[in-house]
Order: C-alpha cells, then structure tokens, then sequence
C-alpha cells in the first residue's frame, strides 16, 4: 500500500484528495477544497474546487469530534493519524466528503447547536454520509450556493429543530360544495328487485 499523510490522503502527486486550509489568524474562517488531482475523469482533471466557507467558531465546535471520529478509523486501518494544524491539511476523498457534510449543515447552526450536529452526523455510518454528499455535492456542492436544497435539508436532519425558521404555507382554498338535498347510501344505488 502507498503511504498516506495528514487524514489518510495518498501521498503520490495528483491524487483525488480534500484539504482544508486553516489560516493562522485565530478568526479567519477556514475552507475546505476538493482537490480532483490528475486521476480525476476528462472533466474534472486538475481541477480544485471550494465546497465550504465555514466561521472559525463553528469550525471549532465541529473539529475535535470530526478528527477523533477520523482517527479512530485511520488507527483501525493501520494507518497514521492527523491533527488539525495551521496551513494545509490532506484528507483522503472519502473523508474529505464526509467532513464537507459535516460543515455544510454546521454553517447553518448557532455555536450551542454545533453539539447536537455532531452527535448526529456521528451515529451516521460513513456510507451515509458519502450518499448524502453526492445528494448535496451534485445540487448545491460549492462554497457560495449554501441556502440550497440539500444543503439546507442537513442542518434542518442533523439539528435538533428548534431554530429553524420556515415560512408558513398558506392553505389552499376549497370550494365550497353545495349541500346535498338529501345523504345517500350505498343501498340507495341497488335496486330492490337485485337483493
């Protein structure tokens, strides 16, 4: 096997591969990019992409919960460890989409709802969260298409639901049916002569 650094991301030039860019400015927001390397399809080779602009007080609620969670499953592999450090650090593909799905529905919460999400997106299975990253990926994926569909959907599935705000519908209205003269029964269609 080839070797791997930071969260599992292959060390060969020009693999598919996530990072995220922390600024050494304790208040700057952080990003997250999906890198698709030289093995990416014709379409897609070379490109980089920003899939998340996420405040540095979110992403200091979600980060010890996402690395222990990643760690522990690098450790299980055989393979080594990351930490969260100023500049850029690699996570392996895999990983890269299920921490994009833990941002994407952090940027919606306050701080204090930042644990519940956690909680949430950890009782998911990684297979889960790589579905409901090609969901929100293929709708809403970059950085500036945040109050989108899917995007939404995950801060409202992994939150508890108590600050979230939806416009009430309005009720449709019905025609009123005239009354009918009279109530009729099923009994009333059968002729008596068929009984």
């Amino acid at each position: 096997m080839s070797g791997t650094t930071d969260f599992g991301a292959p060390t060969e030039f020009g693999m598919h591969h996530f990072y995220v860019d922390i600024p050494a400015a304790p208040r700057d927001a952080i990003c997250i990019y999906e890198d698709f390397g030289f093995d990416g399809d014709e379409a897609r080779r070379e490109t980089v992409e920003c899939r998340l602009v996420l405040a540095r007080e979110l992403w200091n609620k979600i980060r010890d919960d996402s690395r222990r969670d990643f760690n522990a499953r690098l450790k299980s592999k055989k393979q080594s460890t990351g930490s969260w450090t100023i500049g850029k650090v690699k996570l392996d593909r895999f990983l890269g989409r299920e921490l994009c799905i833990l941002g994407w529905a952090a940027e919606h919460a306050s701080p204090d709802e930042c644990l519940v999400i956690c909680q949430k997106w950890l009782a998911l299975r990684p297979e889960e969260r790589w579905w409901l990253y090609s969901k929100t990926a293929s709708e809403a994926g970059r950085d500036n298409q945040s109050d989108r569909g899917w995007r939404k959907a995950l801060y409202c599935a992994l939150s508890d639901g108590s600050n979230i705000k939806l416009d009430p519908k309005k009720k449709p209205k019905i025609k009123q049916k005239p009354e009918q003269e009279e109530n009729l029964t099923l009994f009333d269609f059968i002729e008596k002569g068929d009984i």
